[in-house]
């Protein structure tokens, strides 16, 4: 008899498609997520391209789908720890860390108003903080507070249990584990920016003004650090001459090999935000090549019309004055020459590297050069989304989809 049970592991915008679209169909989902909220990576970006509109509206329809299906089981703070058997019939041990929250809080934020501890918000990248007991970001699916136990000073302060009227506090929560019988595991755990600090060239990280582009997404949101204002870290002035440096990490046989594939896109949406709000800004590409194949072109198209300038070629060193200004040193290939250039503020477009280059699945499974999982390689077990390879939203919900097909063939097989 097939086992009609699917695990998704990794709560982004692979696997919520993925839980949808299997139980849709009539299957029993698990969806094991290690944050304490669905969305991934999608629920800290600004903007989608090319149409420049906010993620939150796709995800709230797919929360939706979710809180409607009761074949769908969400099980957050949960880390998959060990994947045993065959296709069809595997066992798997759940790790579930405590939220320190019941599933009685209601969002009500008293007990972030009386909180005493403040700790470095982990959603917008230590850029502010929060308090020690929070809601995980301004849209969290699920809607619960949950608490920072490395910043909680427990019951010696306990103010948070004294406020909460639906009792929801519990400071002794401990961890639990849950067993669990699927017939197919769709492993997508989705993508990190590859470490600036491995870029030694550029600073290792210690370069104030120089971000990562997914900081700056998190800067040009309304519900980031600045309330969607873009500034630099360092003091926040205004940037005036800003600087986009491609390929940070990637396609680099030192670091990735892999193209990201998206990085060019997602600069090009970045120079927009720039531009909306500093008009005057004067604004410098770093490229190899720019890939914005296809309907793409168009916006690229769109976002040269602001009179950007273009350097082909990528920079050897990065390094800041004393006034914290970041000098980009690169040869020029279209003129042949080395050009020493200072910016307010620079974008390192780091590239997309898999979560299982630094945590490897609790099963056999085979992985490329740099880390991303190779379907097929365990029958039963298949990677989507950008576990898989790098890709957009579209490509994401594309390969969660294909993911579900084959996962639901290994059940019947099984």
């Amino acid at each position: 008899m097939a086992n009609k049970s699917i695990l998704v592991v990794g709560g982004g915008i692979s696997g919520i498609t993925a839980a949808v679209e299997a139980a849709e169909v009539g299957y029993e989902v698990f969806l094991v997520e290690k944050n304490s909220y669905l969305g991934g990576k999608v629920s800290q970006i600004n903007e989608y391209f090319p149409k420049l509109c906010p993620p939150n509206c796709g995800l709230e329809i797919n929360f939706q789908r979710i809180k409607k299906n009761p074949k769908i089981h969400v099980i957050t703070l949960a880390e998959v720890e060990n994947i045993a058997g065959q296709e069809g019939n595997f066992d798997v041990t759940v790790k579930m860390n405590p939220r320190y929250v019941t599933e009685g809080c209601t969002g009500c934020g008293k007990c972030a108003e009386v909180c005493p501890v403040e700790s470095a918000n982990a959603f917008n990248f230590g850029l502010d903080k929060t308090k020690a007991i929070f809601l995980p970001q301004p849209f969290a699916f699920p809607m619960k507070y949950i608490i920072d136990n490395t910043a909680c000073t427990g019951a010696s302060c306990g103010k948070c249990v004294e406020v909460c009227e639906v009792k929801a506090v519990d400071l002794n929560m401990p961890a639990k584990t849950m067993n669990l019988n699927v017939g197919a595991v769709i492993w997508a755990t989705g993508w990190d920016s590859y470490p600036v600090e491995k870029l030694a060239n550029y600073g290792s990280g210690t370069v104030a003004n120089a971000v990562s582009n997914i900081t700056l997404e998190r800067l040009a949101s309304y519900t980031g650090p600045t309330q969607g204002k873009i500034v630099r870290p360092s003091d926040g002035a205004e940037p005036k001459n800003i600087a986009f440096v491609q390929c940070a990490g990637s396609r680099d046989e030192n670091h990735q090999q892999a193209c990201s594939s998206v990085c060019c896109m997602a600069t090009l949406k970045q120079i927009d935000y720039v531009k909306r709000q500093y008009p005057d800004a004067k604004v410098t590409i770093y490229y190899m090549d720019i890939r914005a194949m296809g309907k793409h072109e168009d916006f690229f198209n769109k976002i040269k019309e602001y009179d950007i300038t273009m350097i082909k070629g990528k920079p050897s060193e990065i390094t800041e004055d004393e006034a914290k200004n970041v000098i980009v040193f690169a040869e020029d290939q279209s003129i042949q020459e080395v050009t020493e250039l200072k910016y307010d503020m620079v974008v390192l477009a780091t590239g997309m590297a898999p979560t299982t280059a630094a945590a490897k699945l609790p099963a056999e499974v085979a992985y490329d050069v740099d880390g991303f999982v190779q379907s097929g390689s365990v029958p039963g077990i298949y990677a989507a989304g950008c576990v898989a390879k790098p890709g957009d939203v579209a490509s994401s919900v594309q390969s969660a989809t294909a993911a579900v097909l084959k996962a639901i063939q290994s059940t019947v097989r099984g």
